[in-house]
């Protein structure tokens, strides 16, 4: 669950404007949080054309700096952070800058010394294009600094493993390519287990054009990009020759070991496209091309060719889809939070992917509760990736649980499904102990009990950025270490190549509370977890 840092401007209008003499450089120094404690940050500040710019960088993630001012004792910065605005006010002396932050919900104070001329934009690009020498150094900076900065790396590695692990990929480092190191010491990351830590890759990594899914036992293309629709809706065969069971189990190398299997296999499903990671797993011989064997509806098989595309540039893409017509669950993909009345079926529908401006959008939402009076209150969380919980729990979950007309079995339900993660995830447990939802869907893929709070480091030569947890979370309090639907909904594929939603109209159907499926109230959290932020934008990216 990585901590997003969450910016808003506290002095009203923007402010910009800097001189040639005006301070800049690269500075390193602690920014103390109260939500996050003791940070080790870097700031590195520019100024082009009149305007200051550049990076700060947290192990909370980069926030661009868009303006400021300094005169000969005081700097005044903003930089963002997604859609939100943030401030830095410090004093200046010699080389040292001293002062506060302003954070939504918290503030801290800062100090950094400078230690060197500014570094040139684009500087801390990640890239693979290293030599034997400096991967050695990445991978013993790696080595260190996972051990000391994850909350517990051997919770579920054996530290002896770990170590022969480290040991062998340095022995081997001189015979390897660079996308086979990436996979390596990706690898190791993913052996300490849990979901919140690996190496992420970087944003221009190769991409092929097609999205795969698992249906039962059957792996079917569900988008492609322009050039590739002769593949739409085939069945995949092989990757290289190889049959799709035997590059999945590769694949898994690169998932969290001590996860359950379904958000391995969804993690895995999501490495089928990825250029850099089949060539590191020695599954292409090149990372750009890869050839497919399909079959299709007829039962005919043939061969596909596909060329990859940088991974920034297919997100920026459009896509198109195996169906003509989006089920609802999957409209407007581009909010966080969006939701509507059904007036035939009297429910209001709730897509609850992220936390942006929550309170703002919960509270429109709990307004079209009150207007509409509806039967049921469906609130969709199959998409969401987390977030900060305490919103989700202050913003929905508890203003929920008061409507009592709807918080009673059969009238409010939580869609769920293996990519519910992170905040995602703790505010569906506490909709299962603090409401009366019935929760549809898919088990959770993360475990509710285990190590998150994500932060990241960079390694000192590729820049890649590496991401590990930092606290161990209790969200079940009783039972199986999961977050199991009440009524479990498996995905078919003749459901979504049709666009149809099975768990939507399970719900819409259900008209009977006294037949909703039982299951013993577990004790509620007493103890919330104190993490705050809780996030992971997606795996390995």
């Amino acid at each position: 669950m990585a901590a997003t840092l969450h910016m808003q401007l506290t002095s009203g209008q923007e402010v910009h404007g800097c001189q040639p003499g005006d301070p800049k450089g690269y500075f390193t120094g602690t920014a103390t949080s109260q939500q996050s404690g003791a940070l080790e940050v870097s700031l590195n500040l520019r100024c082009a054309d009149g305007r200051y710019n550049g990076e700060l960088v947290t192990p909370l993630g980069t926030f661009a700096v868009t303006g400021g001012r300094a005169n000969s004792s005081h700097l005044h910065l903003l930089f963002t952070a997604g859609p939100d605005v943030g401030t830095l006010d410090a004093t200046l002396s010699a080389d040292t800058v001293r002062g506060g932050f302003a954070v939504s919900g918290d503030s801290g104070v800062i100090a950094l010394r400078r230690v060197g001329e500014t570094r040139p934009d684009g500087w801390d690009t990640p890239t693979l294009d290293l030599d034997a020498a400096r991967w050695r150094q990445d991978l013993a900076f790696f080595a260190h600094e996972i051990v000391a900065r994850h909350s517990n790396a051997f919770h579920s590695l054996p530290r002896h493993r770990f170590d022969s692990l480290v040991t062998e990929l340095d022995r081997r480092l001189d015979s390897l390519k660079s996308d086979q190191v990436y996979a390596e010491m990706d690898h190791i990351a993913n052996f300490i287990g849990d979901a919140h830590t690996f190496i992420a890759m970087p944003d221009d990594s190769p991409q092929f054009p097609f999205r795969v899914r698992r249906f039962g036992t059957e792996y079917r293309v569900i988008a492609v990009l322009r050039g590739s629709e002769r593949i739409l809706g085939a069945r995949l065969l092989t990757l290289q020759d190889q049959p799709i069971a035997v590059v999945m189990h590769r694949l898994l190398a690169l998932t969290p070991a001590d996860e359950h299997l379904s958000l391995r296999q969804a993690r895995a499903e999501g490495f089928l496209s990825m250029g850099m990671i089949l060539h590191g797993l020695d599954l292409t011989s090149a990372r750009e091309v890869v050839t497919l064997t399909l079959a299709d509806d007829a039962g005919h098989h043939f061969s596909f060719e596909a060329h990859a595309v940088p991974m920034n540039v297919a997100d920026a893409s459009p896509w198109t889809h195996v169906f003509t017509s989006r089920p609802l669950y999957l409209q407007h993909p581009d909010q966080a939070f969006w939701h509507q009345y059904l007036p035939e079926a009297r429910t209001v529908y709730c897509s609850f992917r992220g936390y942006d401006s929550l309170s703002t959008r919960a509270a429109d939402l709990l307004a079209l509760v009150e207007r509409t009076r509806p039967d049921k209150l469906v609130i969709d969380m199959r998409q969401n990736g987390g977030g900060d919980y305490t919103l989700g729990l202050r913003y929905l979950v508890e203003p929920i649980s008061r409507l009592s007309h709807l918080n009673r079995r059969g009238h409010l339900f939580v869609a769920i499904g293996t990519n519910t993660f992170s905040a995602g995830m703790a505010n569906a447990a506490q909709f299962r102990t603090r409401t009366a939802a019935v929760l549809v869907g898919q088990m959770i893929g993360e475990k509710p009990n285990s190590f998150q709070e994500a932060r990241e480091m960079r390694l000192p030569n590729s820049h890649l950025r590496v991401r590990y947890s930092t606290q161990y979370y209790h969200f079940v309090v009783q039972g199986p270490n999961a977050v199991r639907p009440d009524h479990a909904i498996a995905p078919t594929w003749a459901d979504y190549r049709a666009g149809r939603d099975p768990v939507l109209e399970w719900i819409l159907r259900s008209t009977n509370p006294s037949k909703m499926p039982g299951r013993e109230k577990p004790p509620g959290d007493q103890k919330p977890p104190p993490n705050k932020r809780l996030k992971l934008t997606g795996a390995h990216q």
